[in-house]
């Protein structure tokens, strides 16, 4: 090959994500890569001069499988946005130095939305000098929130850990002859594909969640405590799920009612949490009815003990394909998946213009959302429910999970 690769990972981490780290390794090499460096701490550590050889560790196939059931990010995360490119050219000069350098032909960023800006940039970057570095990337985010792909890799196995969970949930509220009300908090910020997911807890020995709200619609929290308290005549235990987003009509979180001010990253996305707290305080007061909220949190993105297998597979093929793509002289680009069929369910790897992905928000179809937010249950469970499909077990040692790791 003319040149080596790099490659990083950005952003909120998923259970699958170093399965797509794996599989831009192992394509890499298979096809005569000489070196794959790995950037430490995304793009904001490869500007500070972070970066291994990722040779160092992986040194076998059981090293690969190791990574593949590997949780959070192998490599470490950044969140970090590159300066619109008229107003600071310095990160840029350093990144195309620093590639140069190292004789870099062909970037991947495995990552979200905001992973996206930072590969659109630095491909328009490298049109504007003469570049011939390829800038492709792969997608990544439990949200399943990018635009273009009909899901995103880490959306399946945080699907499944979800409606695990609930259906678990849903069977310890039983436990007692008493009327209760248990609300779990969801991620996925704007948009409600996680929360979704909580519908595939039901089933012929689980009822499944009495009410889900998603956040693509304004919620209504005196119609909420209208429904709960109905239906509190009517059953004993009461479980709700909501998303983290949802927001009332004036368009302030829900969460907000915890303190009344919430924080920004660097994007300038408000950090959520709290919403199931803010609700099952409201039912307790309001309604006078035992009510406890449960934040599943981190979980979502870093249970790898019961992964997706599909999720697994898929995510290691969108690394793969991101190095084909990158090899063939693609750039600007992010990997997809395109859906053939439901029944049997087929899928395939595709690319699209990184223009029309980055700062870009998917949502869940509004014909799927009833008024006040509840979800329709009939079509999310026809879309999710292949993804969440297959297992692949963890490699155990003294009982526990055994991970691949860099020492600090």
């Amino acid at each position: 090959m003319k040149g080596n690769l790099l490659v990083g990972q950005s952003g909120g981490p998923t259970s699958v994500i170093n399965a797509s780290l794996a599989g831009v390794y192992k394509a890499a090499v298979d096809i005569g890569i000489e070196t794959v460096y790995g950037m430490r701490y995304g793009i904001d550590g490869f500007i500070k001069g972070k970066y291994i050889d990722m040779s160092d560790y992986i040194k076998s196939d059981l090293d690969v499988e190791l990574l593949k059931r590997t949780p959070s990010s192998f490599l470490g995360s950044c969140r970090y946005k590159l300066p619109a490119l008229d107003t600071d050219s310095n990160d840029y000069e350093i990144i195309f130095n620093r590639l140069n350098e190292l004789n870099i032909k062909y970037v991947l960023y495995i990552g979200g939305n905001d992973s996206m800006d930072t590969i659109q940039k630095l491909s328009e970057y490298g049109k504007r000098i003469g570049s011939d570095i390829a800038f492709v990337g792969v997608p990544k985010t439990i949200d399943n929130d990018l635009a273009a792909t009909d899901h995103t890799p880490g959306f399946g196995s945080a699907a499944k850990y979800i409606a695990t969970s609930v259906k678990e949930i849903i069977r310890d509220s039983k436990v007692y002859d008493i009327k209760s009300v248990t609300i779990v908090e969801i991620m996925g910020r704007n948009a409600g594909w996680l929360t979704a997911a909580a519908a595939l807890s039901e089933g012929e020995d689980s009822t499944g969640p009495d009410m889900i709200y998603l956040p693509e619609k304004s919620f209504d929290t005196n119609k909420f405590l209208d429904r709960v308290n109905a239906l509190a005549d009517e059953r004993h235990n009461i479980i709700i799920a909501v998303s983290e987003g949802i927001k009332s009509a004036d368009g302030s979180y829900i969460c907000d009612g915890l303190d009344g001010t919430k924080g920004v990253d660097i994007f300038g996305h408000t950090m959520l949490g709290g919403t199931a707290l803010t609700l099952s305080g409201l039912v307790g007061s309001e309604l006078g009815l035992k009510s406890r909220g449960i934040v599943l949190s981190t979980l979502q993105r870093s249970a790898a003990h019961i992964p997706s297998g599909c999720d697994v597979s898929e995510a290691f093929s969108a690394g793969a394909a991101g190095v084909k793509a990158a090899v063939d002289g693609m750039t600007g680009i992010m990997i997809t998946f395109e859906r053939v069929s439901d029944t049997p369910y087929l899928m395939k790897t595709g690319t699209a213009d990184i223009n029309k992905i980055a700062n870009e928000e998917r949502l869940v179809p509004s014909d799927w959302i009833l008024e006040n937010g509840l979800l329709k249950k009939d079509e999310i469970t026809r879309y999710i429910k292949p993804l969440i499909e297959g297992e692949l077990a963890p490699i155990m040692t003294n009982g526990l999970p055994r991970h691949l790791v860099i020492e600090r």
